[in-house]
């Protein structure tokens, strides 16, 4: 048995999930796969030939030997659904999808696992791939107590485009008529708990100071107004450009329901979102930046960095001269790779 799960781009909302704000994501053409076979004993055993590494444990041990140690609490989650294991089995993971560079790579295989592993339950349950994003959320955030979001589990389990609300929870899978886009790797490392703690705890606490004057205030109601007389100047640009990200992702979300959406406009508020993430949260790269300049002086009408930041990936909407703008990319010494929409995980 083999399930493929994509990997995903965020259009608008990059780092606002966590505080409880919505965004906009996207399932990507580039994906992970995830092959399985019973064993007759309790091990489980699986082959990453793309890291030249095995993992192996047993059934009778799934205590956490490591810092996200993803597999085992994937099987834990299922297990505390009810779901019954008999026998281990053996697994080969590929993936095509840039590794900790923003585009969820992670994510797409624990997605992937849980999805395949509960099909191969004694009990297999009738999971939709909402539920399994949900667990899949919990596996890897809640178990290990970590700053994530929910965006990466329900995109890459859902697929499409999808709009992820918080406040109450909905996620509505969208309907643009988007074109192609090209992601650009910039090979550089990047410390994704760091970025995400940083940016997530110094806006909390901002929050906090606001709350001591303004109690009802929360990241969906707050003004730059609400900062000006208690916050000081990095603070005040911090919530600045949460404010204006919010903003940015309204008038996203109003395009992309559009009947006949205007490309041009997309890619102008992914280059607004972009400005913001550089200048206000500051998660963008030196060589990030030059891959987006030159993406844009190849024809593209707008681009962001993706992900967390600090390294990893950018992506550009190139619904033309995709080629063009993917040389562009690799002449600034990015990786690049033409991407579309693609299905959330499924069994293959």
């Amino acid at each position: 048995m083999k399930v493929i799960t994509p990997g995903r781009i965020c259009l608008f909302g990059e780092h606002q999930d966590y505080l409880g704000l919505p965004v906009i994501a996207l399932a990507i053409s580039l994906n992970s796969s995830i092959s399985l076979t019973k064993r007759k004993d309790k091990k489980i055993i699986i082959n990453m030939p793309d890291l030249d590494r095995v993992e192996e444990f047993s059934l009778d041990d799934l205590s956490y030997s490591k810092d996200r140690d993803y597999f085992k609490s994937a099987m834990n989650v299922c297990l505390k659904e009810g779901l019954k294991f008999s026998n281990g089995f053996e697994s080969i993971i590929e993936s095509n999808i840039p590794i900790q560079a923003g585009t969820s790579s992670s994510s797409s295989i624990v997605v992937g696992w849980i999805n395949l592993i509960s099909k191969i339950a004694d009990n297999p349950p009738n999971w939709n791939n909402e539920i399994i994003a949900r667990l899949a959320y919990q596996a890897e955030v809640l178990e290990f107590d970590e700053p994530g979001g929910m965006m990466d589990q329900y995109t890459t389990a859902i697929g499409g485009c999808i709009y992820l609300d918080q406040q109450p929870f909905s996620v509505k899978q969208l309907q643009p008529k988007l074109k192609t886009f090209v992601l650009g790797n910039s090979n550089q490392p990047k410390d994704t708990m760091t970025i995400l703690k940083r940016c997530r705890d110094q806006r909390i606490s901002i929050m906090e100071k606001l709350n001591t004057i303004y109690p009802d205030v929360s990241f969906n109601n707050c003004s730059d107004e609400h900062g000006k007389s208690i916050l000081n100047h990095e603070e005040q640009a911090l919530l600045e450009g949460t404010i204006e990200n919010r903003e940015i992702l309204f008038q996203g979300i109003k395009e992309l329901q559009k009947n006949e959406i205007d490309h041009n406009r997309i890619g102008q508020l992914l280059s607004d979102h972009h400005e913001v993430l550089r200048d206000k949260l500051k998660v963008s790269t030196e060589k990030i930046d030059n891959m987006i300049e030159a993406s844009i002086n190849a024809g593209a009408l707008g681009a962001k960095v993706n992900g967390s930041g600090g390294g990893g990936c950018m992506f550009a909407y190139a619904p033309k001269n995709s080629n063009d703008i993917a040389s562009a990319i690799e002449n600034a010494g990015g990786t690049a790779h033409i991407i579309h929409a693609d299905d959330g995980t499924r069994i293959d």
